[in-house]
Parts: structure tokens; C-alpha cells; sequence
């Protein structure tokens, strides 16, 4: 007799411990799909040609334009340094070299967090071509400076040209985006 009650106890154990680690479960999975969100990947890159010129791209026909970096999406699945010098060869027929990261600029908008990694490249074989984002051309980087530049580019400058900036976050306020550098 002691031998079946010793069996019911272990089976209302077995089922509350079942239910137990059940709720722990159910608890971190929606801890774990909260953290989950929407991420549009893209990149951009300054080229410098040791001779105190960086290639610019006037970017035309596009929601995004003036004076930036050549750059792109990250298509799925792409390892996020062959992606940038994927964009590179695309849009200015040159192909880049060890690319090194130097930052990231990001934001969210309409539920999705767009995140563009930042590199710097000096290395690069090929002839320089414009493409359908627009013309592209070597431009000491002060006169670069002075041109119309494309939405966030001084944001991205700061953290290319700075070894304590890493990283900018645009936030929405009343009157636009603004960047908060890191």
C-alpha cells in the first residue's frame, strides 16, 4: 500500500512540476519575442585614396539623396563585409579591400530599427564608374564638407573621423530626427 500512494504523490509532483516548468517556458519565450524586432540592414563606406580624397556619390532618383558614400542593403543572408564591398563594386566599379568597421547609425521608424554599419576602406582595385545611384568622383573631404550632403552624412563624418564616437541613434522628436552620438 505504501508503494502506491508513494506512486500517486510522484505523479501529483511529476504533473505540478510539469506545469511548472511549463509557465517558466511560456514566461521566456514572450520575454525572449519581446526583445525580437524588425531590422532593415545597410552600409556605406568612406574610401580614401592616401592622397587626402574620399570617392563621394551624388546619389540621384531616390528618396535619399545628395552628397554620401557609396552603400546599399545588406541582402539576406550576406556576411555584412562582402556586402559592403558588393555595394562598393556596384556603384563605383571599384572593388575595396578589407573594409574595417567604424561605426553604426541607426533609428527606428514605422516598427522597423534601420541600422547602417559604418566602414572605412583605403585599399581598392579598378576604374572608377558612376552607376544608376548616381556620379561618383574623388573630393578632398573638407570641400566634401561643404557640399549639399545626404540626410545624417554629418552624423556619419563625426563617427568616422572620431576615435571616441562609435556609434549615433537618431530619436524622433517634435521637429524631426535627432542624433544622439556615442
Amino acid at each position: 500500500m505504501p508503494r502506491k500512494n508513494h506512486k500517486m504523490i510522484d505523479g501529483k509532483h511529476k504533473s505540478k512540476r510539469s506545469d511548472i516548468n511549463k509557465r517558466v517556458r511560456k514566461s521566456l519565450n514572450e520575454k525572449e519575442e519581446s526583445r525580437i524586432e524588425k531590422v532593415c540592414f545597410m552600409n556605406m563606406c568612406m574610401i580614401q585614396d592616401h592622397k587626402g580624397n574620399v570617392l563621394a556619390l551624388d546619389k540621384v532618383n531616390d528618396s535619399y539623396t545628395g552628397t554620401t558614400f557609396p552603400g546599399g542593403h545588406v541582402e539576406a543572408n550576406e556576411i555584412f563585409q562582402k556586402s559592403m564591398i558588393r555595394e562598393v563594386w556596384e556603384e563605383t566599379g571599384l572593388t575595396i579591400e578589407a573594409p574595417k568597421l567604424g561605426g553604426l547609425y541607426h533609428w527606428h521608424k514605422g516598427g522597423v530599427h534601420y541600422v547602417i554599419t559604418l566602414y572605412k576602406a583605403d585599399k581598392f582595385t579598378g576604374d572608377l564608374k558612376s552607376s544608376e545611384e548616381g556620379r561618383v568622383y574623388w573630393i578632398p573631404l573638407e570641400e566634401l564638407k561643404t557640399k549639399e550632403l545626404a540626410t545624417g552624412m554629418k552624423h556619419v563624418l563625426k563617427i568616422l573621423e572620431s576615435e571616441q564616437v562609435d556609434e549615433c541613434y537618431m530619436h524622433l522628436e517634435v521637429d524631426g530626427y535627432v542624433g544622439d552620438l556615442y
